[in-house]
């Protein structure tokens, strides 16, 4: 009996272990991972597509790092700023410097800075004069409008670049101090326009600067209103002949004329016209009829007499 249950426990045995066997594989990994399956990898994040540029026009990059750099100071003595050799030694200045020499407003600023008077220049460039006026313009300019034109592109204090958005405006220039020479200066960022009410300029680079002078370089030739303005164009004057005549003129010419022409007819019709009372006119006739009367009397008489 005893052996009878040992060989069915023995057969269960091996056949539970055989069904062991063939479900699980001889490989198969051990139910502890250490790391588990990790799930998978989302796509690369995509560059951020490259924006537009900025027009470079619309808002120059501006440095306050001057493309002339200042000599430095010897002592207590100071030398005039060669404001021409600056603006040659940049280049493409060559049409306001000439202007500033012919007007002699160079001569101003020379004494201006030799008395230690600060100013700011604000000097367009060969290309500004060359988009900003026609050709020939500065030709049509008086001496004083040229005077007055190289004066609006000085202002007379020194401002830095960074100063320039605690103007208040209109900002004073040396031109004529009056209605017609406003100029308005706005900024943003660094960004720096100049607006005459004819034209509006830009601020693209930094001259000279040693905190006496500033040189800055502008776009646009700076037209003051009261040189630029467009004036209202006069209408010609009417021709004496065409001048309007009074009531009455044309009668009284188309009469001459008709009494030129007709003569003496012309007169006859108006003998025969009414007087102003409206009656006729019997002067005519009862004088021809005395003298009748008269030539009877006498013919009587002779026949009396005879």
């Amino acid at each position: 009996m005893m052996i009878k249950h040992f060989v069915i426990c023995s057969f269960l045995t091996v056949l539970f272990c055989a069904k062991t066997l063939a479900i699980t594989p001889a490989h198969a990994p051990s139910q502890t991972l250490a790391h588990p399956p990790s799930k998978p990898l989302a796509e690369p994040p995509q560059k951020p597509k490259p924006s537009p540029s900025v027009d470079s026009s619309s808002a120059p990059p501006l440095s306050e790092e001057p493309i002339v750099q200042a000599p430095p100071h010897k002592g207590r003595s100071r030398i005039p700023t060669d404001v021409t050799g600056i603006l040659e030694k940049v280049g493409g200045f060559s049409v306001f410097i000439r202007l500033l020499k012919s007007t002699e407003v160079l001569i101003q600023i020379e004494n201006q800075l030799s008395a230690s008077n600060s100013l700011t220049i604000l000097a367009p460039t060969n290309d500004a004069f060359a988009s900003t006026l026609k050709p020939g313009t500065l030709n049509t300019l008086s001496n004083e409008q040229k005077v007055q034109l190289m004066q609006y592109h000085v202002l007379p204090t020194f401002i830095s670049l960074a100063n320039f958005e605690t103007l208040s405006n209109p900002v004073r220039t040396q031109a004529a101090n009056s209605y017609d020479y406003p100029m308005n200066i706005t900024t943003e960022g660094n960004w720096v326009n100049i607006s005459t009410g004819i034209v509006n300029a830009s601020i693209t680079a930094t001259v000279f600067s040693d905190n006496q002078l500033a040189i800055y370089r502008v776009d646009k030739v700076l037209l003051p209103f009261g040189v630029f303005a467009p004036r209202p164009k006069l209408q010609p004057s009417p021709a004496p002949a065409l001048l309007a005549k009074p009531k009455g003129s044309s009668l009284n010419s188309s009469s001459s004329m008709s009494s030129t022409a007709d003569g003496p007819a012309a007169d006859d019709d108006d003998d025969q016209k009414t007087n102003a009372s409206g009656a006729p006119d019997f002067t005519t006739g009862a004088g021809a009829v005395s003298f009748g009367v008269i030539s009877i009397s006498m013919v009587a008489t002779i026949l009396v007499f005879v």
